[in-house]
């Protein structure tokens, strides 16, 4: 499994273009803005987008869903506790400034545990909620994208409703740093890391 990185919207979000390297299946993961330089991307590469996958249900992350959804006609997979998020977007201030627009509701909801099928290759899900109730990882073979539960030298904020500093701290002590220390970290913004960097010198988590 590969993936391609785009940064995208004025809050430069993250989104990831994950695909299976035999077939070229492919799973968008937080198309937050820019719809058309992700369509430009994908037509590069020669993918062929599968579904969309979100971290969780804030608006620099879920900003594009609509747009990827109608140009390719895929499903749309995120957490249930983050499901109210996508409603009423367009009516927030925050909506003009990125250009986003109101998604529709998800097709499928990601639980703990799911394996997302992506050609010949899978991603699992990781429940991991602090940022939000419904934030998820993925997990593929040596990396995991973490939308904003952890950043380079940094974790996600834990102010905004839903958000729980307690949740934040068990996410990232027992689910992510138990993973190997060469597990390639990709976050929902900013540089890529790793599990032993973070486990070296995050202030946040040392």
């Amino acid at each position: 499994m590969k993936y391609e990185i785009l940064i995208v919207g004025p809050l430069e979000t993250n989104c990831y273009l994950v695909y299976c390297q035999d077939s070229l299946e492919c799973a968008i993961v937080d198309p937050g803005a820019d719809a058309d330089r992700i369509f430009l991307m994908i037509a590069r590469k020669n993918l062929k987008p599968e579904l969309i996958l979100n971290t969780h249900g804030h608006i620099d992350h879920i900003g594009a869903n609509k747009d990827v959804k109608e140009k390719y006609n895929i499903p749309l997979y995120l957490h249930s506790a983050d499901s109210p998020m996508l409603e009423n977007i367009q009516q927030s201030e925050m909506a003009i400034f990125l250009g986003a627009t109101d998604s529709p509701p998800p097709d499928n909801l990601l639980n703990d545990g799911d394996k997302i099928k992506i050609g010949k290759s899978f991603l699992r899900v990781i429940h991991t909620p602090g940022h939000s109730p419904g934030s998820v990882s993925f997990l593929g073979g040596g990396f995991l994208i973490s939308g904003d539960t952890l950043f380079f030298g940094g974790v996600g904020r834990t102010d905004l409703p839903g958000g729980s500093w307690e949740d934040m701290e068990s996410s990232i002590k027992n689910k992510i740093l138990t993973m190997p220390d060469e597990m390639v970290v990709l976050p929902g913004h900013g540089p890529s890391t790793t599990v032993g960097q973070e486990k070296r010198a995050n202030p946040f988590i040392i």
